[in-house]
């Protein structure tokens, strides 16, 4: 049974990997590779990288004498050779093309370049809006990126439905003080959440209430 209609919206922001397209076994491949180099536990690291900047997540290693800005391009250049295995979530062609134009975005911690071709490779167009890693100080889960997302489309992000994936980007949509739905379908662990879940968008029912965005769906 579809949820009731409960609250209407401005705009809805989507990220992109785990959200709008699976990318989960190309960028864990590039990852895995750069922990190997620098004697990472693979199997430990690879949750920690999900919806987070490259430069964060290697920050975050604090590997002695480590040339930041180097390993982030290792790590960039090893994402956009491979695209491998790329696919849009099931149903979003369909539920972006009933969406006006001018009424969402994109949200992305990857960088600008490296989201066109992960976009292309799904089949997916890029919206006018979008924000990616270079366009904010603080990435996720900072708020920054959504409050942008939001000032370009001309609402106020509390005025937004949030569409995530990975634990950052959920923290970094309730910072913003916006709603959240949660997209499942590239979880391989069960993680606790209060926002309502869809394993994809086969299920959601966009209406027009009087200019506003109602979202109706099958929770999980």
């Amino acid at each position: 049974m579809l949820s009731p209609v409960e609250k209407t919206y401005s705009a809805l922001l989507f990220d992109m990997d785990g959200t709008l397209l699976s990318s989960i076994a190309a960028a864990e491949r590039v990852w895995a590779a750069w922990a190997r180099r620098h004697n990472l536990d693979v199997e430990k690291f690879l949750p920690t990288i999900h919806g987070v900047r490259a430069a964060e997540t290697i920050a975050r290693q604090n590997i002695p004498g480590i040339d930041l800005a180097a390993e982030v391009a290792w790590v960039t250049q090893g994402e956009l050779e491979d695209l491998d295995g790329i696919m849009p979530i099931d149903g979003i062609h369909d539920f972006l093309a009933s969406l006006p134009h001018d009424r969402w975005a994109i949200v992305t911690s990857a960088t600008r370049e490296l989201a066109l071709h992960r976009l292309n490779a799904a089949g997916i167009a890029p919206p006018a809006v979008m924000v990616t890693g270079e366009d904010v100080k603080h990435g996720k889960p900072a708020p920054d990126c959504f409050l942008l997302g939001a000032e370009r489309l001309g609402v106020k992000a509390s005025d937004c439905l949030i569409f995530e994936d990975a634990p950052a980007g959920i923290a970094a949509a309730e910072a913003a003080g916006a709603d959240v739905m949660v997209i499942t379908a590239t979880h391989q662990h069960e993680f606790v959440t209060p926002h309502p879940r869809i394993a994809h968008y086969r299920d959601l029912r966009l209406e027009l209430l009087e200019g506003r965005l109602s979202i109706r769906a099958e929770f999980a």
